[in-house]
């Protein structure tokens, strides 16, 4: 498999980029003891937001589970009555994936977990639903039915009018798995590379599932790390000259730690038929350089008004290889890092020795192997881009 593999060294001062349910920064036990621990899910997320902003025409794909009101106001767009579109949606909802008892605010039901479709995906299931010959014959029905109630002046010509609708619900109901499978497979992910990267798991038809094409780990801390408690007050600018003391007192939980960041993209994955062969190579090779700059530089939003914890990495390697599995470098901080003059550099040198294991101890090569800041971001970028396609 050729692959490529990004190796970050990363200081990240006062923050809680990651909590758990109790509001605490995630940790874990690795080496006999406590790290700080920022989640794969946690940082994917900021790096596909960051590769939306970076390319939003190859990163249009939307994780929600708003799915029946995305398809019923495309729908809507395609001239079909909104009951009548609501009723497809939530339908095809059902085969997608199980429905939620809650409603959101406009009133249409969410499916239960959230599911990742590209724009083109809704739009090849709303051109082809209002093309449908059956579709249209239960929206005409549909319309009729409804006039017919309103104009219905006894209680027998309601209950016809209104099991008439109940039929023609039904009628719309008529899509199979199979048929709503093959509308969404019959679009190419191009406008969708985050789902190939990301992956999508659709549980009700694993024909629709998609690999994702990329691996993270954990970012875990090089050393041992206690979370702190910050004590706070808040002052009310209006309280009286009477009064006295804070408007709000209240503790929350940081940490700062040095972590080493993981990540690797299957470069054969890439362009195979179910992810991005739809592509041509310069679209794809773009679609690698915005993966390498978002996952760089991405980092979790959270509390960023309060903790401001945005930084850029110290170090990273970057390696391709043309065979093998990717093979990430945290057991060189197996033994927590211990100074009282900061993390970073010998963090980095940890690294390095680890790294140089592969070749002496281990035999593995690679064809491609460079760091920063031993050469700029762009020079770092284009130079991988001309190894990995």
């Amino acid at each position: 498999m050729k692959h490529l593999e990004l190796h970050i060294i990363q200081s990240v001062p006062v923050a809680c980029l990651n909590r758990d349910d109790l509001n605490s920064p995630k940790t874990a036990i690795f080496g006999g003891v406590q790290r700080a621990r920022v989640s794969s899910q946690s940082w994917k997320r900021a790096i596909r937001e960051l590769a939306k902003e970076l390319a939003p025409e190859e990163f249009r794909g939307e994780r929600t589970r708003r799915f029946i009101f995305t398809l019923k106001n495309r729908l809507a767009q395609k001239g079909i009555d909104e009951a009548c579109a609501i009723a497809i949606s939530e339908h095809v909802g059902t085969i997608i994936e199980t429905l939620d008892s809650k409603k959101d605010a406009a009133g249409i039901s969410k499916i239960k977990t959230l599911m990742f479709f590209s724009n083109a995906e809704y739009e090849a299931m709303a051109n082809q639903i209002s093309l449908a010959e059956d579709v249209i014959n239960s929206i005409d029905s549909l319309k009729s039915a409804l006039s017919n109630l309103h104009d219905a002046e006894n209680a027998d010509d309601k209950k016809k009018a209104k099991d008439k609708i109940l039929k023609v619900f039904k009628a719309i109901k008529t899509f199979s798995k199979a048929r709503i499978a093959k509308m969404i497979k019959s679009v190419q992910l191009k406008d969708a590379a985050d789902i190939a990267l990301f992956g999508r798991m659709v549980a009700n038809d694993h024909s629709l599932t998609v690999e994702a094409a990329s691996m993270f780990s954990h970012a875990l801390s090089t050393h041992k790390v206690d979370n702190e408690i910050d004590f706070f007050a808040a002052v009310d600018d209006l309280q009286t000259k009477a009064e006295s003391g804070a408007g709000i007192t209240s503790t929350l939980e940081f940490n700062s730690a040095t972590y080493y960041r993981f990540a690797a993209l299957n470069l054969d994955m890439i362009a195979d038929s179910d992810h991005l062969v739809s592509m041509t190579q310069e679209e794809r090779k773009k679609v690698i350089r915005t993966f390498i700059e978002a996952t760089i530089k991405a980092i979790p939003s959270a509390r960023k008004n309060t903790m401001n914890s945005n930084t850029l990495p110290a170090y990273v390697l970057g390696v391709v290889r043309e065979k093998g599995h990717p093979i990430q470098l945290i057991n060189a901080f197996e033994k927590p890092v211990r100074s009282s003059q900061g993390y970073v550099t010998e963090s980095i040198e940890l690294l390095k020795a680890e790294y140089a294991k592969f070749g002496d101890t281990w035999g593995i090569q690679a064809v491609f192997e460079k760091a920063i800041p031993d050469i700029g971001i762009s020079s770092f970028i284009d130079e991988i881009t001309d190894h990995v396609i």
